[in-house]
């Protein structure tokens, strides 16, 4: 009995017992880290693809409107949650700069889950509703009479007010959380892309191709990135081994 409980108390079994523990605990971080940088980068991945089969309506009472519908739907879900994950990026920064770019996604969430309901979704209701009846091109005026509201509307000549406050938040939101990872020691490679992401919409004036999968492409690069580089900074904000 004395013999078994000494040979348990050596220090080589003391060493490995200790050395399988750190490594399940490690395994535990890097199981971690791995989630949180799809919840990050994921949402915005997936919303720069479908962005990409976003139709550009010349004649609404001509569009996909299967296609119009799935990616609408789809994007009710993923707007918010992309602004989620920009919350997530900088979620262990604080100050001034962080908490403005938290205000701005959330302003980014309701603005553009307002105007892609109305714009999108009722719009695509209203056209699907023509295509059932027996004259389409009486519901014409209905149609444009929501497409081409001055706040809810979706017409590209002009800007309807919900998709310009959505698209100045992300502009604003996402150059904040350029300038606060910078801060907090990561490399100018993730800024780079997040000051690419911030112009998307606001150049190109669609959330649809090109404006759409350059947003948040970019968006989900910068945040790869930034998952990637947080691995090798030590809790100052510098790089492990840097002098």
């Amino acid at each position: 009995m004395s013999s078994t409980i000494a040979q348990i108390a050596t220090p080589g079994n003391v060493d490995a017992q200790t050395t399988a523990v750190e490594g399940a605990h490690l395994g535990a971080i890097s199981t971690r880290q791995r989630l949180e940088t799809v919840a990050t980068a994921g949402p915005a991945l997936v919303l720069a693809v479908l962005e990409v089969f976003h139709p550009h309506p010349h004649d609404l009472l001509h569009v996909e409107i299967t296609r119009w519908m799935t990616v609408h739907y789809a994007q009710l879900l993923l707007f918010p949650l992309v602004a989620w994950s920009q919350v997530m990026l900088i979620r262990r920064q604080e100050g001034g700069l962080a908490s403005l770019c938290r205000a701005a996604m959330f302003v980014f969430g309701v603005a553009y889950v307002a105007f892609d309901t109305a714009a999108g979704i009722a719009t695509g209701v209203l056209v699907r509703s023509a295509y059932a009846s027996v004259s389409p091109e009486a519901w014409r005026s209905s149609i444009l009479a929501l497409w081409d509201h001055a706040i809810v509307g979706g017409s590209s000549e002009a800007a309807p007010v919900l998709a310009v406050i959505g698209t100045m938040a992300w502009l604003l939101g996402t150059l904040f959380a350029a300038v606060v990872i910078r801060r907090a020691g990561h490399s100018w490679r993730p800024m780079v892309f997040l000051v690419i992401s911030s112009l998307g919409l606001f150049v190109f004036r669609t959330h649809a191709w090109p404006g759409g999968p350059l947003t948040f492409g970019s968006f989900a690069v910068a945040a790869a990135l930034v998952a990637r580089e947080h691995r090798h900074l030590s809790p100052t904000g510098t790089r492990c081994g840097a002098s």
